[in-house]
């Protein structure tokens, strides 16, 4: 018997004076001359057991040949776990399942983290729609089609500055919910609760730093879509549509290029407590080489969560159609251009239910597939393991978070 952990080997050699069988086997065969017969694989005495010449197992129960004993394992031992994952490389699936699962364990935390941050995005965006976005202009049956292209642009550009405001706040709550949630996350790693209060003491001094990370990604990528559209609609004609569609599409390539590359940068800043630049250029380290991976579980959870997002708030809008039935109808027939009070209520209550699954769950696989990378490259695990005071991975350091 074998005494590795988690391993047992499917047989042992057979006991003295037994042929494998159980079956106690006489200690030698004499001959026609009363001699002892040595035992022979290529000659065996008469009346002595023979090795089989197949691999047929024997009929009946019992162990038999290819068929591991009882209560073996095979392969390596089964991870630690402490928290949410296992400390072990995940996969994609044990990656949404550990979402999934901080948001049950720790759902007073996280829940008081992303209920306060949608409700206070809705409120601002019901405010933007109803008071700042400006009214759509008439349209003119009449105008040329580059006149009604421009008053398309007119109407776009009105609607993008009512909306900035709402879209400045909805940023700002953005980056606490994701600052808060990575702490959380990191805790409930190491099966550590983690309350509002403290979560805010250790993520506030990182905010200004996430801010500033998140405005330079954004700005790269607003240079990105520049370069890439800017030159058709400078040459404009038919000659500058054809060059704008493909330098949209070679922008909007370089743009997912981009994201993907950096999308670690959030959690390398606020668990390694690292500066911008450093958190992006640690971000594009871990992401060398599993950029695929990384993309493909991305846009699995991204297509998952909107799923969800429409399973949630299409009844609300139908709803929302049902109770404001004048506002809609004044849409439709080009007497209002807004829709009315029910309608934008009841759809933001659609809203805040939706964001308080969604922020969680998003966050959670951004952190966790930080924590999965560090895991694969940097053996993250036994650190973990330590921080968690597993038996057998030595003292405990002094931290309970991922970014050691």
């Amino acid at each position: 018997m074998n005494d590795t952990p988690g391993w047992t080997s499917p047989g042992s050699a057979p006991s003295d004076g037994q042929d494998g069988s159980g079956v106690p086997a006489p200690s030698a065969a004499a001959d026609a001359n009363g001699s002892s017969a040595q035992w022979s694989k290529d000659q065996p005495p008469a009346g002595q057991w023979s090795p089989p010449t197949d691999r047929t197992p024997p009929p009946g129960p019992g162990p038999t040949w290819g068929t591991p004993p009882p209560n073996a394992h095979w392969g390596r031992p089964p991870a630690a776990q402490p928290g949410v994952i296992p400390l072990r490389p995940l996969g994609m699936g044990e990656i949404l399942d550990g979402a999934a699962k901080t948001l049950r364990t720790y759902w007073r935390t996280v829940l008081a983290i992303s209920v306060t941050v949608a409700v206070i995005s809705q409120v601002c965006n019901i405010l933007a729609q109803r008071y700042l976005v400006p009214a759509a202009p008439a349209a003119n049956p009449d105008a040329t089609p580059a006149e009604q292209l421009e008053q398309s642009l007119d109407s776009m550009q009105s609607s993008l500055v009512g909306m900035g405001p709402s879209l400045l706040v909805m940023v700002m709550a953005s980056l606490v919910s994701a600052a808060l949630l990575t702490v959380v996350i990191s805790r409930a790693v190491l099966g550590r609760p983690v309350s509002l209060g403290s979560a805010w003491q250790e993520a506030r001094p990182r905010l200004l730093r996430l801010l500033g990370l998140t405005l330079l990604i954004s700005a790269a990528i607003v240079v990105v879509v520049a370069v890439g559209l800017l030159p058709g609609l400078l040459i404009g004609g038919g000659a500058g549509m054809a060059l704008t569609l493909i330098g949209g599409l070679g922008a909007i390539v370089a743009v997912v290029w981009l994201l993907i590359r950096f999308s670690l940068s959030s959690p390398a800043l606020m668990l390694e407590r690292q500066g911008v630049i450093q958190s992006l250029k640690r971000s594009a380290k871990l992401v060398r080489g599993s950029w695929w991976r990384i993309f493909g579980i991305t846009v699995l959870t991204q297509l998952l969560l909107g799923l969800f997002a429409m399973i949630i708030e299409i009844p609300f809008m139908v709803i929302g159609f049902l109770v404001d039935s004048d506002g809609f109808s004044g849409l439709l027939s080009g007497t209002s251009t807004t829709f009315g009070w029910p309608f934008l209520i009841v759809t933001g209550i659609g809203g805040v239910i939706t964001n308080a699954i969604i922020y969680p769950i998003s966050a959670g696989v951004t952190v966790l597939l930080y924590v999965d990378q560090r895991i694969r490259r940097e053996a993250l695990d036994l650190e973990l393991a330590r921080a968690a005071g597993l038996p057998g991975y030595g003292p405990t350091p002094g931290t309970d978070t991922v970014g050691g």
